[in-house]
This record gives structure tokens, C-alpha cells and sequence, in this order.
């Protein structure tokens, strides 16, 4: 009996050890956040088709699945929260989609832009524009830097107008040391801060390396993949002492598409465009059919999400708002479009944005791309972006109605394209002038407003090449009902 005591003794004794001990072990105690005083080098491990969690990434589109989407917003609040302890972000840098190619279709890698968008939006950036006398307004947002660095592009990349330093992404193969040029810099200007980059895994470690030997850190780094949900911290003290800091978010992500939480969106009507449509054959009114047009083809045009809470203001990347509107978008357009692939202008071709009295004037252009991203997802689309010319180019209008109008490439398919508003509507106009070789009366398209974030133009070519551009669809929702700040999750 004695002995009965004693063995049960003992067993509460193993258990208590365990409960206590094992329990340490499996759930080890995130780290603090890291300190604003120091310069902190924050690393985002983006998913690619080599190094992911299972489910997280498309095997044939190489974007991320539901389940892929669903860990970047949940990521998002664990950075902010945990990492930089509610501190606002002093600089993004995200890898440039066409530097790393992947499927034998060679599809970009969007998904470390996606991957760190949210997170962008849970910070703040205030502009103020010398042409309104320099009054400031703070937008729920950060701009996401991912434009080439000067040198070597990809192929079939058109350079830009002019190349953007301060907009500078990270490049996968790391061409001429860019990445290394990027990080030693900022660790040089010795500014205190946190400074975010989301990028493969490929590029992350090799940068990890190279600027734990660069600045002879001594650090000591990991040695193969860990998974998603980690980040990694190299917090640099005023007296130039450098210390790893790994946190593990340990997220479980759903793998269905995200649900937006409260409050529920405002739906909209569609504005009345005049006229509502135009229609041009060929033949008729002395329409000429433009030789090598596409035939049975819709493209429909969307702007990119909400970025200009002031007339004034734009970093390049939608505010807040538009993170509604963006995650929304598979919602609104369900049952009103059938695209078979999705599009958007190269977000590593910057484009100008707000002149300001802080001397920012160039931005990478990530809006548009960021905007028509989740309905990619959300519908198992392929995602493609247009870097064949520059963005900033003058002729920017007949090269994009020539690249999606001619040629063949879009004839049998239904293609949705995320755009810039300014640029949409000249497209149009020189496809419509396309038509009229001669001369004559040629139709112009209604302009595009401003403050109309809503509106879908649908530029349709039939089975021989007559042309119907309708402007009388709309995503349906309001946007003077959706919040500032972005969802929360």
C-alpha cells in the first residue's frame, strides 16, 4: 500500500515537471519589442514556390493562396505589435516582382508586396505639397519601396524615365551587390528607426550574410528555413553593437478568403457617364479596323483603391481606405466580370507622386498592383504585370492601348487591369483614334473623376475587330463610407 503511495507521488511529481518544463520548452516567451533608440534592420520572410508553408502559395500562379493572405494580415499586427511595439515604421523595401520569375509561364513575385501591405497600412506618413501652400495631412499608410536600382535590369524590362534611389526594392538576384548598397546605407546614415524588408527566402538569408560579414556583426544567423512566421531583427545600438532577434508569430491562418470585419461597406450606384458607351465598327462613319487588332476580347479597366485622401497627396500606395475596397474587390465584382487572367502596370517603375516641402517626390507605384492582387487570389487567376515599357514613358497612352489591344496576345480572353486613373482614359482615347486612320469624327471617351474610385470600363473587340467601350459598370461601393484606417485583423 505503501508502495501504491509512493508511485503516485511520484507520477504527480513527473507530471508537474512536465507541465511546467515541457510547457517552457514548446512555447518559449516572444522577445520585447525592439528599441526606437537603436537602428533596427527588420526582415519579412515573403513565400515563394521553394520556401513556403504548405497551402500558402498557388503551385501554378506562384501568388498566394487564401490561406497565404489570410498570414500576411495576421502578420501585419503581430509586426507591429510585437516587433516595433506600436512605433511607426521609418522605411519599407519590398522585393521587385520582376526580378524573380517563377512557373515556366514566368509569373512575378507579387507575393512579397502583398505580404507586407497590410502592415504598411497600420502606420501613418504625413505629406504636404508645396502647390497648396504646403498644408500637411497624415494618411493611414506607408509607401512600400520597390523600384530598380541604376544598372542592369531584368530581361525585357524597360528601364524608367529616371531611375528612383530613394524608392530602391530589393533585387533577387542581388545584381551588383543593390541589396547590400541598400541596407549598409541605411545602417551608415545612422538614423535611429525601423527599417522593414520583405523578401524570398533566397534573398533574405543571402543578405543576412552578407551584411553580418560587411559590418562584422558576428552574428549568429539560421541555417535553413524556418517557416513563415518568423522575423528577424538586427538591432544596431548607438555604439554600433549589433544583436539577432528571432520572434515566432506561430499563426495558423483559415484557408478561406478573409471576411472584412465591421462595419459592413456602403453600397453605391453607379455614376451616368455621357455618353454611356461608344460603339465604333468598322466601315461605318469611316472606321477603319486597325490591322493586327484583337478579336473576342474584354478588358476591364479598374483604378487602383483609394490613395488621395487630399487632392494634393499621394505616396503611390492606397491609404487605409483602399485596403476595403482592395480586399472587397472578389465580393463587388462577383457575378459582374469573368476575367481569365489579371494585369497591372510594373510597381517597380516608379511614377511621380506628391511634390512635397519634406522632399519626397518620387514613389514606387504600387497602388494599382496592390488593388486587383486579392481578386487574383481570391479567384486562382494568373497574375501579370506590364514592364515591357515605362510607365513614365510620354507615350505611355498608345503604348498601353497597343500592348493590350493588338497583337494577339489578349484575343479570346477576358482580362481585368489594375491601372492609374489618368492614364485609363487616354488609353482609350488612342484606341478609338486607332480606328479612324483618315480623319473624321472621332469619338473621345467621357473623363474619368478624380474623386471616382468605383467605376469599371469595359473595352470590348468582337470576332472581327468592331470596338464597344462601355463605362455604366461599377464596383458598387461607397467611397465616402469606408474608414480611414484599414480592417483590422
Amino acid at each position: 500500500m505503501r508502495s501504491m503511495q509512493w508511485l503516485g507521488l511520484a507520477l504527480i511529481a513527473v507530471f508537474l515537471f512536465c507541465f511546467w518544463g515541457c510547457s517552457a520548452t514548446q512555447a518559449p516567451l516572444t522577445p520585447p519589442p525592439l528599441s526606437a533608440a537603436n537602428i533596427n534592420l527588420i526582415f519579412v520572410v515573403s513565400e515563394d514556390l521553394a520556401y513556403q508553408a504548405s497551402g500558402d502559395v498557388n503551385p501554378s500562379t506562384a501568388t498566394l493562396t487564401n490561406q497565404g493572405l489570410q498570414r500576411s494580415l495576421l502578420m501585419a499586427t503581430f509586426l507591429q505589435q510585437d516587433v516595433l511595439g506600436m512605433m511607426n515604421v521609418s522605411g519599407i523595401y519590398a522585393l521587385e516582382p520582376m526580378t524573380h520569375l517563377q512557373t515556366t509561364s514566368n509569373y512575378p513575385d507579387i507575393v512579397a508586396l502583398e505580404s507586407i501591405q497590410q502592415f504598411a497600412l497600420l502606420n501613418q506618413i504625413t505629406l504636404s505639397s508645396d502647390l497648396v501652400g504646403g498644408t500637411p495631412y497624415t494618411g493611414n499608410n506607408y509607401p512600400i519601396n520597390a523600384s530598380y536600382a541604376s544598372g542592369p535590369l531584368p530581361s525585357g524590362v524597360a528601364a524608367p524615365a529616371t531611375f528612383c534611389p530613394t524608392c530602391q526594392g530589393l533585387d533577387f538576384n542581388d545584381e551588383n551587390g543593390d541589396n547590400e548598397a541598400l541596407v549598409t546605407g541605411i545602417v551608415q546614415a545612422n538614423v535611429p528607426g525601423f527599417y522593414v524588408f520583405s523578401a524570398p527566402w533566397e534573398t533574405t538569408s543571402a543578405l543576412l550574410a552578407n551584411i553580418n560579414s560587411l559590418e562584422a556583426y558576428n552574428l549568429l544567423l539560421p541555417a535553413r528555413y524556418p517557416g513563415p512566421n518568423y522575423i528577424y531583427g538586427i538591432s544596431i545600438t548607438p555604439s554600433g553593437s549589433a544583436s539577432l532577434v528571432t520572434y515566432n508569430s506561430d499563426l495558423n491562418p483559415p484557408s478561406t478568403y478573409p471576411v472584412l470585419p465591421p462595419p459592413a461597406l456602403v453600397s453605391a450606384p453607379c455614376a451616368s457617364p455621357t455618353p454611356p458607351s461608344i460603339q465604333v465598327t468598322g466601315g461605318v462613319g469611316g472606321a477603319v479596323i486597325p490591322a493586327g487588332a484583337n478579336t473576342n476580347e474584354t478588358l476591364y479597366f479598374v483604378r487602383h483603391a483609394e490613395a488621395h485622401p487630399q487632392g494634393f497627396w499621394s505616396d503611390n500606395n492606397y491609404v487605409g481606405a483602399g485596403q476595403w475596397r482592395a480586399l472587397d474587390l472578389p465580393n463587388s465584382l462577383s457575378g459582374k466580370i469573368s476575367p481569365q487572367q489579371v494585369w497591372s502596370g510594373d510597381p517597380a517603375q516608379f511614377t511621380q507622386g506628391t511634390v512635397s516641402t519634406s522632399g519626397d517626390q518620387y514613389w514606387s507605384a504600387v497602388a494599382p498592383a496592390l488593388t486587383v492582387v486579392p481578386y487574383a487570389i481570391a479567384n486562382n487567376l494568373p497574375y501579370q504585370l506590364v514592364s515591357s515599357f515605362s510607365l513614365s514613358d510620354p507615350n505611355v497612352a498608345q503604348l498601353t492601348s497597343d500592348f493590350f489591344f493588338t497583337g494577339g496576345r489578349f484575343s479570346n480572353q477576358k482580362v481585368l487591369v489594375g491601372w492609374s486613373y489618368q492614364q485609363i482614359t487616354p488609353a482609350i482615347n488612342a484606341l478609338l483614334s486607332s480606328y479612324f486612320p483618315n480623319g473624321g469624327v472621332v469619338p473621345t471617351a467621357p473623363a474619368w473623376s478624380p474623386l471616382d474610385y468605383d467605376s469599371v470600363w469595359t473595352v470590348t473587340l468582337d470576332a472581327t475587330g468592331n470596338l464597344t467601350a462601355d463605362f455604366t459598370q461599377c464596383e458598387g461601393i461607397n467611397s465616402a463610407t469606408l474608414p480611414a484606417t484599414p480592417p483590422q485583423y
